[in-house]
C-alpha cells in the first residue's frame, strides 16, 4: 500500500483537482491518502470528505505545514510514504513509479520531474521559467515538483518535521546525492505565479528557506550537490538568452534581498494567482 500526505492551508479551490487524480470508483486497495487542514478558514475538509473513505481528513487549528506533515505522520503506517503539496497535480500511475522506484532499495528518496504550468503567466514569467528550464535546479524534484517520497529507511533518517519553511528542501539534504533520485518518467505539474511580483514573492520564500536551513542544520550543506553558476554563467555566451537571463537574474536578487531584509520578519503570503481549479474536477 501506498501512503499519500497533502498538509491543506486554505486549498478549496483546488484540492479536488488533486485528489480527483488518485481516488477512483471503486476506490484504489492501493493508495490511502491523509489529507491534513491546517488552519483553514475555507472548505478545504468538505471538500476533501466528498471523495470518501479513501482520504482521511484531519484538522488541525495550528497553520503551520511542517505541522501538518507531523500530524499526517502519526495517521500513516505504511510505507512507501508520499507527502504532495495541494496544489500540484500528479498521476496515480507517476504514484506507483515512484513507490517502484523506492521499491528497489538502492535509494531512499525520489521525486517525480516538475513540468512547470505557465497558462496565463505574464511574459517576463515565462522567460524567468525559459531560463530556469536550463539550469540543473530544474531537474531536482526534490523541492521543485511539489512531491517526494521516503521509503521507511529514508523516513528513519530524521525525527519529526522541524518547523521550517523549505521542507522539502530540509528532507534533500537529509541524503547524500547518491541516495535520491529524480525520476524522468515520472511527472508533476507545478502551476506557476501569473505575474512577475508573485513570482519574486515565491522566490523569496525560498531564499528565506534556505538562508534558515544555513543557519539551523548547517551540517547538512554538505549534501547540496549540483549548483547553478557555471550553467547560468555558459548561458551567457548565447545573446538570444540575454533578455531571459536578465530577469532570471533580477528577480532573484530581488527576492535574495528581500529575503535578508526580512528573516525573522512577518509571515510570507503565498501566491494566489495560479490557485485556479477546474470546475469539472470538483466531485459531485
Amino acid at each position: 500500500m501506498i501512503s499519500i500526505i497533502v498538509p491543506a492551508h486554505n486549498e478549496s479551490s483546488v484540492i479536488a483537482r488533486t485528489l480527483s487524480q488518485w481516488v477512483r470508483d471503486p476506490p484504489l486497495d492501493e493508495i490511502r491518502v491523509v489529507v491534513v487542514c491546517n488552519g483553514c478558514t475555507d472548505h478545504t475538509a468538505n471538500v476533501a470528505r466528498r471523495f470518501g473513505p479513501t482520504v482521511h481528513v484531519v484538522e488541525s487549528d495550528i497553520a503551520r505545514k511542517t505541522h501538518a506533515l507531523n500530524l499526517g505522520d502519526q495517521i500513516s503506517s505504511v510505507f512507501p510514504r508520499i507527502y504532495a503539496d495541494a496544489d500540484i497535480v500528479i498521476t496515480v500511475d507517476a504514484v506507483r513509479a515512484l513507490a517502484r522506484r523506492l521499491g528497489q532499495g538502492d535509494v531512499l528518496v525520489v521525486a517525480p520531474t516538475a513540468d512547470i504550468n505557465l497558462t496565463g503567466c505574464s511574459w517576463l514569467v515565462r522567460k524567468y521559467y525559459g531560463i530556469r528550464s536550463r539550469l540543473p535546479s530544474s531537474r531536482e524534484g526534490i523541492g521543485g515538483s511539489g512531491v517526494y517520497a521516503l521509503s521507511e529507511a529514508g523516513r528513519l533518517r530524521f525525527g519529526q518535521f522541524p518547523d521550517v519553511t523549505a521542507d522539502d528542501t530540509y528532507v534533500r539534504l537529509q541524503f547524500r546525492p547518491e541516495e535520491r533520485d529524480t525520476l524522468s518518467c515520472a511527472r508533476s505539474t507545478v502551476f506557476a505565479p501569473r505575474t512577475v511580483l508573485q513570482l519574486i514573492a515565491v522566490r523569496t520564500r525560498a531564499y528565506r528557506g534556505t538562508f534558515e536551513l544555513a543557519r539551523r542544520f548547517p551540517e547538512l550543506r554538505v549534501n547540496k550537490g549540483e549548483v547553478n553558476d557555471r550553467t547560468l554563467i555558459a548561458l551567457f555566451k548565447e545573446p538570444h538568452l540575454w533578455p531571459g537571463l536578465l530577469i532570471y537574474c533580477c528577480v532573484n536578487i530581488v527576492a535574495r534581498c528581500r529575503a535578508i531584509a526580512r528573516r525573522g520578519a512577518d509571515r510570507w503570503q503565498r501566491d494566489e494567482t495560479s490557485r485556479a481549479a477546474l470546475s469539472a474536477d470538483t466531485p459531485q
